[in-house]
């Protein structure tokens, strides 16, 4: 009875057992098409050397068969700029590549780019190869660049007198610092991006001279564009002026995606004129005990202030300050005054105070999304002058002259005026 009862169970759960071993099948490669998530994978510019970022690309089997493709490889082989992981292998050529029906595969592409001697951005291409027949082509362009790095067992980059050019683009790795009683001078239409945290320190002393043109403006940006990394603040450090560093200019110059624009220590002197600061993770001019000259700047979409001003000597005019900051909570007012500031000393944080001998604002545009976006901080026995009080050549958003500018589009950057605008004729004035 015991062998009868073992044969009808051995009977029925067989087929079952020959189902779940059986090798799956798979169909001839050539009768199974792949559909791509981009017809081709195209990379932001990449600076030669530096290599790029990593793009995804998902190839899907919708069909109902399954397939193994022999051969996943790049069309340009050995020589080819572009390197592959094809769902976890990284060789060459990837072999008996598995995509069962309905289902997807993932390939990681990356390129990396040898220098050249094209002062242009150049073409590279090539194409992956799939042994069914298919190929996805692969774009990037190259750039050469001029590269400022510091050494490995140094905290910064030191640099006399010298000239950066708009012949190449100018890579900051680090922190370059020009030294005392040096000057480095930005041609027009020269571009300069920063690494992660890079910082360019002007020395005691030491003099920054970039001028550009309403033509050919000088350009500090991140080093990544790629995707939202276009717009992302906080990517780079900031232009850092130490004590005495006097006679320093920018002009005609745009400066965004970092921590802070510029940064202004006791005795400092700079002259900023013309210039769009943008997209910045703190604020975009600090002035500590400095002097500070703005004339025609548009400054907006700072996390914390647009200019924190702490002591010293300020004179701002025709500048628009527009914060509509959307990546998170605010931390801030816009405008910050003030006759003292928080340091640390002997571990222990105490206030500090200095004269504000000077803060005035003359046909600006103070604007954002708090109710009043002046912030005025002040400790008894300093000087503490400005003019933003009853200041009626100024539209300051919770001041005296409280009207809304009737900006065009600010969420999409577009601060000119619409028509009627009360701001006519104040802020910045468009090149």
């Amino acid at each position: 009875m015991k062998k009868l009862l073992y044969g009808l169970l051995l009977a029925v759960f067989m087929p079952w057992f020959s189902v779940g071993c059986e090798k799956e099948d798979f169909a001839d490669e050539g009768d199974v098409r792949l559909t791509f998530s981009a017809d081709t994978l195209t990379f932001d510019t990449v600076f030669t050397t530096l290599g790029s970022t990593t793009l995804r690309l998902t190839a899907r089997n919708d069909s109902r068969d399954n397939l193994r493709l022999s051969t996943v490889t790049l069309a340009g082989g050995r020589n080819s700029r572009f390197r592959l992981n094809v769902d976890g292998d990284t060789s060459l050529v990837a072999r008996d590549v598995e995509v069962l029906a309905g289902d997807s595969i993932f390939i990681f592409v990356q390129v990396n780019i040898n220098p050249n001697d094209s002062t242009s951005p150049f073409l590279v291409e090539d194409a992956i190869v799939f042994s069914n027949g298919q190929r996805l082509p692969l774009t990037a362009y190259g750039r050469n660049a001029v590269y400022h790095v510091t050494p490995a067992d140094s905290t910064w980059l030191r640099i006399g007198t010298e000239t950066w050019n708009a012949t190449l683009p100018h890579i900051v790795v680090g922190n370059v610092l020009v030294t005392e009683n040096q000057t480095l001078t930005i041609d027009p239409g020269a571009e300069v991006y920063f690494a992660n945290d890079a910082c360019l320190i002007l020395d005691s002393t030491a003099r920054l001279v970039a001028r550009g043109t309403a033509a050919a403006p000088i350009l500090f940006t991140s080093l990544r564009h790629d995707g939202w990394y276009r717009f992302l603040p906080g990517q780079w450090g900031l232009i850092w002026f130490y004590n005495y560093s006097v006679g320093n200019v920018v002009e005609h110059a745009v400066i965004e995606n970092g921590i802070g624009g510029l940064r202004c220590y006791p005795q400092s002197q700079v002259t900023v004129k013309n210039t769009v600061i943008r997209n910045m993770s703190d604020c975009a001019i600090v002035g500590q005990g400095a002097t500070v000259t703005g004339n025609n700047l548009l400054v907006y979409d700072c996390l914390t202030s647009f200019i924190a001003l702490m002591g010293g000597n300020y004179d701002f005019r025709h500048c628009t300050f527009a914060d509509y900051w959307s990546y998170s909570a605010r931390k801030m007012e816009s405008v910050v005054l003030s006759n003292c500031m928080n340091t640390v000393v002997n571990n222990q944080v105490v206030t500090v105070g200095g004269d504000l001998l000077k803060a005035d604002f003359t046909d600006c545009i103070i604007w954002g999304t708090y109710q009043k976006e002046v912030l005025l901080s002040e400790l008894e026995g300093y000087a503490m002058n400005h003019n933003l009080a009853q200041n009626q050549s100024c539209i300051v958003k919770g001041g005296a002259r409280s009207e809304d500018p009737l900006f065009t589009d600010p969420r999409n950057d577009d601060y000119t005026l619409q028509e009627g605008s009360p701001a006519t004729g104040l802020g910045y004035q468009w090149q």
